[in-house]
């Protein structure tokens, strides 16, 4: 027998369907003008058309509660914009055209954060600067990967927060991403010392919501032009 749906069988049926979760909100909690990153989060500031070392301060940083399920949270921000050609950074006589080759940067990244916690005050995991960058161990906000620079100097484990430091031949301003990551499991399988790539094949299956946040940060006036 064929059956006929109705306008109010069809409002009782989507009624009964379950409400698919919404995606997290997650807010950098300081910024400067125009949704630039404070000068206090990053690792170099500008100083007479070069570099300088910054504060180095993690961000304060929140997001909203995830969905029925939720077991953990993970963190992880990056820099999308960094030259793929890294031979022309900081280089005397070079200019890095705001069209050339990019690649994704992980600046900091944490795992297994405990679902009380949803907001990291300013410093809480990046306070100064540290050579090698700070143990990875598990903390009271979770679990620390490696950031980047892991891949590329060997002094140190480089776990915790580095800040933003673009080149300040760059013409291009670059982006800090943060993304926030609600899972279904307390504990993810990480090696022990893990990166971006070892979380997110880790974490695949897991995902039950995600949000990001951005804020803008460069020390080469002419890309403000």
């Amino acid at each position: 027998m064929r059956r006929t749906i109705t306008a109010t069988t069809l409002i009782l049926v989507l009624n009964a369907m379950p409400i698919l979760a919404t995606d997290l909100q997650v807010t950098f909690e300081k910024s400067g003008k125009g949704r630039t990153l404070p000068a206090e989060n990053a690792s170099c500031i500008a100083a007479g058309g070069k570099e300088a070392a910054g504060n180095n301060r993690s961000p304060a940083l929140s997001w909203s509660k995830g969905p029925a399920g939720t077991r953990s949270y993970a963190l992880v921000m990056t820099d999308p914009d960094v030259p793929r050609d890294l031979s022309l950074l900081n280089k005397d006589g070079t200019v890095i055209a705001r069209d050339a080759a990019r690649m994704e940067f992980t600046h900091w990244m944490l795992a297994n954060i405990p679902t009380a916690v949803t907001r990291l005050a300013e410093g809480a995991d990046g306070d100064g600067q540290q050579q090698g960058g700070l143990p990875l161990e598990n903390t009271k906000h979770g679990r620390r990967g490696q950031n980047g620079f892991a891949a590329f100097l060997k002094d140190g484990p480089y776990g915790g927060y580095m800040g933003a430091c673009p080149p300040w031949n760059d013409l291009r301003i670059h982006r800090y991403r943060v993304t926030v990551y609600a899972l279904d499991t307390g504990r993810l399988m990480l090696p022990d010392a893990f990166t971006r790539a070892d979380f997110l094949a880790a974490a695949k299956g897991h995902i039950l919501a995600s949000g990001a946040a951005e804020l803008t940060y460069t020390i080469n006036a002419k890309a403000l032009k």
